[in-house]
């Protein structure tokens, strides 16, 4: 499994292109608002794009999958949480919509294959009530769930402390360790977090 990250929008989003190198066939998390941009990284790296897969609705995450779609030059299949499709306005950016024909719903424990990589999916709202985390391997793709030192804001609507608790005590309770790559900020592993997060530690004290 490659990974490479590419910092997109305004709110310098983390964007994931994670593909297999035995086939070349990509995945790409959370395209911010740049989709030809992106466009243009599959075809200098000859990856072809198969999944689109967001980890929540906010716009930063998911503006530019229109983008993407026409200009990827193929059809892939897009994956969100159903109970964030059409999520209250935050920014006056909100304006994006997805196809809800476009997308297919996920939940916990559902699984997500691309030839020799398995994303997991990990419920975890509190950001949104949609959010998830994605495991692959070694690595888990919080999203706006968890970051380096802090945890996702609740303040939005459909956000709630309360269900971003439940988030962080279930993150901590993962066996081993992983390598979390988050929406913002830079990387960072779950020991870590478990160790100084102080989000991380209230909710499971």
């Amino acid at each position: 499994m490659k990974i490479e990250v590419q910092q997109v929008g305004q709110l310098m989003t983390n964007c994931y292109i994670v593909w297999d190198e035995n086939t070349s066939n990509a995945a790409i998390i959370d395209p911010g608002d740049d989709g030809a941009y992106l466009a243009e990284c599959l075809t200098k790296k000859h990856l072809t794009l198969r999944y689109i897969l967001l980890t929540h609705g906010h716009y930063d995450h998911i503006t530019g999958v229109p983008e993407l779609l026409e200009t990827c030059g193929t059809e892939p299949e897009i994956y969100m949480s159903a109970c964030d499709l059409g999520l209250d306005p935050v920014f006056a950016e909100d304006k994006v919509t997805l196809d809800p024909n476009r997308v297919k719903d996920w939940k916990e424990g559902d699984a997500v294959t691309m030839d020799s990589i398995t994303f997991k999916v990990l419920s975890t709202p509190g950001h949104t009530p949609g959010s998830v985390c994605l495991i692959a391997e070694d690595v888990i793709f919080s999203g706006d769930t968890l970051f380096q030192g802090s945890c996702g804001r609740t303040d939005f609507p459909g956000g709630s402390w309360g269900e971003m608790e439940k988030s962080l005590r279930k993150l901590y309770a993962l066996p081993g360790d992983y390598l979390v790559l988050s929406g913002h900020t830079g990387s960072t592993t779950l020991e870590r977090e478990r160790k100084t997060n102080v989000f991380m530690r209230s909710a499971v004290s």
